[in-house]
């Protein structure tokens, strides 16, 4: 696939180098951080995590969020993974959804693993969905989990669009979308562009065993061998992902909205006479966190054996614990 810019809600290319005060601001940063005790970093705030990043915000830069990713080990992994990140959000660009404005920064270190940032546009932290089905009224919720499955199923359409040997996808979890104005007309922005999920010919162009950077290296063939390959390939399927999107409830907190979420997805032409029911849901759901829950007790135990066994830098700033 030709290299394009990266487009987002428009024609207008915005992925386009930082300015030299945010560039110089993001390397002294990352020069005096340590990732494995984020929370001593004074003029930072963890504001969110992702499978294979951490998200914060800087004082001196408030109108963006950055994504962290440590996983390549030289700047050539690195410049790969840019050519993917933004024809993945070319294709979600393409397919119609809303993409904030977003920048990538490289920073190369002696001795340490090429880490590469993602300066997303800071959007407003109330409006994330996840929390928005906590604080709008039932029928305003109605609406927003509605345009959560129609903006998915936008990426479905577009791919069978494109041609037989393309294929993407994307992961819908209610934490990954953001209103900007009314919850029927306002723009809803689609901000998990950080895990490119397309295939060509068949072949991921993600390298899967960047999902493995963070885990305990003697567990990561368990890993590897027995979830790897099935985490990936569920999002390449609409009816997996709405299941997953609805299984989010119970992470949420909101599991009395499951039947409704059902009944709004089985309303899709996507899934067709393959209709979704709470069982699915359910027994979905406790796999689901079976499996991310062995993922991270192994980070946290590579990352006690990194940090009091070797005393050694430990690259990832990981949750206390997250609730599924």
């Amino acid at each position: 696939m030709p290299k394009r810019p990266f487009r987002a809600g428009g024609p207008e290319p915005v992925n386009m180098p930082l300015d030299s005060a945010t560039f110089g601001v993001l390397e002294k940063f990352e020069e005096g951080l340590n990732p494995a005790e984020f929370t001593n970093q004074k003029d930072a705030e963890i504001i969110g995590y992702g499978e294979i990043s951490s998200i914060f915000s800087l004082k001196k830069i408030p109108e963006y969020a950055f994504k962290r990713l440590p996983i390549f080990s030289n700047q050539q992994k690195a410049d790969n993974y840019v050519k993917t990140y933004e024809d993945y959000c070319n294709l979600l660009s393409d397919a119609g959804l809303n993409i904030p404005e977003s920048h990538i920064h490289i920073v190369v270190k002696k001795d340490l693993p090429t880490v590469l940032y993602i300066c997303q546009k800071k959007l407003t932290t109330t409006m994330f969905a996840h929390k928005l089905i906590h604080s709008l009224s039932q029928d305003q919720i109605d609406i927003l989990l509605l345009r959560v499955v129609q903006e998915t199923e936008k990426v479905w359409v577009h791919s069978k669009l494109k041609s037989p040997q393309m294929q993407f996808a994307l992961d819908a979890q209610l934490s990954n979308w953001v209103l900007d104005g009314d919850v029927k007309t306002g723009t809803l922005f689609y901000i998990d562009t950080s895990t490119p999920l397309y295939r060509l010919t068949g072949e991921e162009q993600l390298n899967p065993e960047l999902f493995l950077k963070s885990a305990m290296p003697g567990l990561r063939w368990v890993i590897r061998q027995f979830f790897l390959d099935d985490v990936i390939n569920r999002y390449y399927d609409f009816r997996s992902v709405m299941i997953d999107l609805t299984a989010n409830l119970y992470k949420e907190k909101r599991p009395d909205l499951i039947p409704q979420m059902i009944k709004i997805i089985n309303e899709s032409l996507w899934i067709s006479s393959n209709s979704l029911t709470a069982n699915d849901v359910e027994s979905y759901y406790k796999e689901d966190k079976r499996i991310w829950q062995i993922v991270q007790v192994s980070r946290r135990i590579h990352r006690w054996i990194t940090t009091k066994i070797f005393r050694d830098r430990y690259e990832f700033t990981l949750p206390d614990k997250i609730e599924r």
